[in-house]
């Protein structure tokens, strides 16, 4: 157990996974590459958040629900048409929204109250973009309340104002919320032992992660970013060296091609707003690993340094799926 631990804390050191906004720690927090805006036209069956909830309830990630179209939500319906042996068209037809359990009952979109706790903590209204002063602060929290409510409902903060113009975020009110299950940053995985055989195979066409068993059933997918030029996906087989959760970051600017050298190293605490995010899942490959996000709308837009990311509700579920020795694949 001391050796697994160690490697973890070693493979955090040492990564080279920082995402490209907030890689030299000279960059501002940008917005993420332009999708297509909300579909004018309706669909024939439900709606674009609709179908992103449907999809995030049933393991087949559209990444951050955003009632956008685009590669995301495109590539997870592939994903859950091919599984559900439909044509794979990345389209949201009327076979696939009732294929993905429409029928079932169960609304898309609930209320939530707000509660006294929802506002509690400590927020970090501003985090700075340089990772040396990143390092000063005593835990990378979220910045708002309402980041933190759009994380625990795996969505868009836009997405969650458009859904309550004019509602007050305070204790007491209703919000209307995509109907998934929450997201809890402080909630470590458990392992699923019903999962033994596991392997996870990211690919690098595709931009996404894949959770199958050994006889081939796809049990979670989920949208990733991976690699650029500078810093390709190591290709190859790997193994789950170990699981970190809320890691801390050791910044160490030599492993960053985009560094300014006059960086000094810095350790980063933990926090949803850690540049590796909640959990790291550490490899059998110096530097690199896959892990968490502070910029959860990024994913699948944008390009890391050489690491995997997801957000970071879908890394922790990946997280419960592997262990140490659990068959890694990049493609």
């Amino acid at each position: 157990m001391w050796k697994r631990t160690v490697q973890v804390i070693v493979a955090v050191t040492t990564c080279v996974a920082l995402h490209g906004e907030l890689s030299a720690a000279t960059k501002k927090r940008t917005a993420p590459h332009p999708r297509k805006a909300p579909s004018t036209r309706s669909l024939p069956c439900g709606d674009l958040v609709g179908f992103q909830v449907l999809l995030d309830r049933q393991g087949f990630s559209p990444g951050q629900i955003d009632g956008l179209r685009g590669a995301n939500l495109s590539h997870a319906l592939s994903a859950a048409q091919s599984a559900k042996n439909l044509q794979p068209t990345g389209e949201p037809d009327c076979d696939t929204w009732q294929a993905l359990g429409v029928n079932a009952g169960e609304p898309t979109i609930v209320d939530y109250t707000l509660t006294e706790e929802d506002f509690k903590g400590r927020f970090e209204k501003q985090i700075p973009t340089r990772l040396e002063d990143q390092a000063k602060l005593d835990a990378l929290g979220y910045r708002s309340p309402m980041e933190r409510l759009a994380e625990r409902f795996h969505a868009s903060p836009e997405l969650l104002s458009r859904l309550n113009r004019g509602v007050p975020i305070s204790a007491g009110r209703a919000l209307k919320v995509p109907a998934v299950a929450p997201f809890d940053p402080d909630a470590k995985p458990v392992h699923d032992v019903a999962n033994e055989d596991v392997s996870i195979v990211v690919s690098r066409e595709e931009s996404a992660l894949r959770a199958t068993r050994a006889d081939g059933t796809l049990i979670f997918y989920a949208p990733v970013s991976s690699g650029s030029i500078h810093d390709p996906l190591p290709l190859g087989d790997w193994k789950v060296a170990g699981v970190g959760w809320h890691p801390v970051f050791h910044y160490n600017p030599n492993l960053f091609w985009d560094a300014n050298p006059k960086d000094a190293r810095a350790a980063i605490k933990p926090g949803p707003n850690n540049p590796v995010g909640v959990v790291w899942i550490a490899l059998n490959i110096q530097h690199y690993g896959i892990h968490g996000t502070p910029e959860p709308g990024h994913i699948g837009h944008t390009e890391s340094h050489g690491c995997v990311r997801l957000t970071n509700w879908d890394a922790a579920r990946v997280a419960g799926l592997v262990k140490p020795g659990t068959p890694v694949t990049f493609k």
